[in-house]
């Protein structure tokens, strides 16, 4: 079976989504599936490359440029050669769409339901639990219907900012305490967040985060360790044991996580069985409640008091070596090969049973 690799992307989060490709590439069952790389430009042009029947040698490798030829071709900047497509060209027999897009038009339902439309299995959740999880507020929203705990927050758009500036500083400062943290309502990998402490550093956070996305988010900050755990399944979903952050800085940034690498994941986390039990019910019920399948991780913050509040759900985590997602599975015992290949089987279980809902008019 053939697996069409979509990674790249317009987002943000483009040179995150190269390395998960890369290293989801490593992990590739090659005896049993061959992975064909559509790697989609900065500029939103899909290109082709060749067929894959081994790994691939370095992460560079898939950052294709346009060339009509039909081998693997090393360039002087150490990319590789392809060819350009039209979007809609990936639709073939025997294939799995695995979608490793993170950030807007990838992990925010765009991109599935394309591959809706083009009738094909693709790996990880649907349009609405993609959109719903990827946009903070409406995830927010759907995680109080559930009786999840959270920190408190404000939400406001940018036609709002624009208008009442000062009114939105006073509600931020009259029902939160500092430090607050300033994220763009969709995007991931802590791209656009800002940890701040006073008034101005609230605006210059708030039109920082602008710049990614017209929605805002500010949360209370607190004192609070962070947790993670992955989720795996469809109806059926499964989760690992509870993963710990554990961070030499106040703020887990862009370039903590992908540059620095100076936070360690502690796997499993150092906390009472009792907290861990129910830190894992949590994150099942997050996973209900936006009707995710495939695959999430679900973030929490943990105080020393015991108390648990839900950070978010990433619908197509991270797949780097340094990503927690794959090293909460592998700290539970399901390697990266065998955590790859039920990801693929559970696409291809979802696609036949929405195909037999599917009714003929």
């Amino acid at each position: 079976m053939k697996i069409t690799m979509l990674y790249g992307g317009q987002s943000a989060e483009h040179d995150i989504s190269i390395l998960s490709a890369h290293n989801i590439v490593q992990q590739i069952m090659f005896d049993v599936y061959t992975v064909q790389p559509i790697y989609i430009t900065r500029q939103g042009k899909w290109i082709k490359g060749p067929l894959l029947e081994e790994p691939s040698a370095f992460p560079e490798q898939l950052r294709l440029s346009s060339a009509q030829v039909e081998s693997w071709c090393d360039n002087e900047k150490g990319s590789s050669t392809g060819i350009n497509i039209n979007p809609g060209d990936i639709a073939e027999e025997d294939t799995v769409v695995f979608p490793i897009l993170h950030g807007p038009n990838g992990e925010d339902g765009t991109i599935q339901g394309f591959l809706e439309i083009l009738n094909l299995p693709y790996v990880g959740a649907g349009v609405a639990a993609s959109a719903a999880g990827m946009d903070k507020i409406i995830s927010k929203n759907l995680f109080e219907r559930a009786g999840l705990p959270q920190v408190p927050y404000i939400a406001f758009d940018q036609r709002e900012w624009q208008s009442d500036k000062e009114d939105l500083i006073a509600r931020s400062e009259g029902s939160l305490l500092y430090p607050l943290f300033v994220k763009p309502a969709n995007l991931g990998s802590s791209v656009g967040i800002s940890r701040v402490t006073d008034s101005s550093e609230l605006v210059e956070a708030v039109e920082l985060a602008l710049q990614f996305d017209r929605r805002i988010v500010v949360e209370q900050g607190i004192r609070a360790e962070e947790c993670e755990v992955a989720v795996l399944g469809n109806d059926d979903a499964h989760v690992s044991v509870v993963g710990q952050l554990v961070k030499q800085s106040d703020f887990y940034n862009y370039d903590e996580k992908y540059i620095n690498n100076t936070v360690e994941m502690q796997i499993p986390a150092e906390i009472p069985d009792h907290i861990a039990s129910q830190v894992q019910d949590y994150a099942l019920a997050a996973y209900r409640a936006i009707d995710c399948s495939g695959l999430a991780r679900v973030d929490f913050f943990l105080t020393n008091k015991g108390d648990i509040y839900i950070n978010e759900i990433n619908t197509m985590p991270g797949f780097t070596q340094y990503s927690m997602y794959p090293n909460l599975w592998l700290g539970t015992g399901l390697s990266q090969r065998d955590l790859i290949d039920e990801l693929i089987q559970l696409a291809l279980r979802r696609h036949e049973r929405n195909s037999q809902l599917k009714v003929d008019f």
